[in-house]
């Protein structure tokens, strides 16, 4: 029995009592075979061309490569756990905030702490916007300071809400399916089919807005 609504994203993998729930979270790269690794193949072509238009779009936000490899690589792992937590009785880590807000944390602080040691007066002139008044200068430095601090916030809670959303939704109606009818049922099937197409656009879109809101977070410290 479910003891609580949101314990379908729990589902329990153990061997000998030993939770492997985060384990799913390198299940995609453990499933690729080696020798997609080291022999040339059109996945890798593929792969190859996706990270050169990555690398290109960074490269226009930031105006430098520098973090570039650091964001092709999270959208990367994002996305995969995202699309892998569509799979049934797989563990969802990205709708959960511990995970997201581990992944917004470290790149907050790596690009608060780069900009204030190596541009400090450019931080302290971005805290008052362009043309701001002279009464108003305290409150915007006020307001533009919470905005920073609550970045990573943002960046968790918006990544794994929008996880979770699909997800309860999709569990909601399969709960209802015990009792309905055979034409309701088709209904109810096809509902979810294109819930969970739906669901995989979701996956794609939150991990790449999850970059590019980092990437441009970034830009504000170069």
């Amino acid at each position: 029995m479910m003891m609580n609504l949101f314990s379908v994203f729990d589902p329990t993998s153990s061997i000998f009592s030993t939770n492997l729930n985060w384990i799913s979270t390198f299940m995609g790269f453990m499933l690729i075979p080696m020798l997609f690794w080291a022999s040339p193949s059109r996945y890798t072509k593929l792969i190859k061309s996706l990270t050169n238009n990555l690398n290109m779009e960074f490269s226009n936000l930031t105006k430098t490569n520098i973090f570039n490899l650091i964001f092709i690589s999270l959208i990367i792992l994002i996305m995969t756990n995202n699309l892998l937590g569509l799979v049934p009785y797989t563990f969802t880590s990205t709708s959960h905030i511990m995970m997201t807000f581990s992944l917004a944390l470290p790149l907050w602080l790596a690009f608060m702490m780069f900009g204030w040691m190596n541009k400090t007066n450019h931080m302290f002139a971005h805290l008052v916007p362009q043309g701001t008044p002279t009464p108003l200068m305290s409150f915007m430095v006020l307001i533009e300071t919470i905005s920073n601090v609550i970045r990573p916030g943002t960046l968790a809670v918006r990544l794994a809400a929008n996880m979770i959303a699909g997800h309860l939704l999709l569990s909601l109606l399969s709960n209802q399916g015990v009792n309905m009818s055979s034409l309701l049922l088709i209904i109810l099937i096809s509902s979810q089919i294109l819930l969970l197409m739906l669901e995989s656009a979701v996956a794609i879109i939150q991990s790449y807005v999850f970059t590019i809101l980092s990437t441009l977070y970034s830009s504000e410290v170069m």
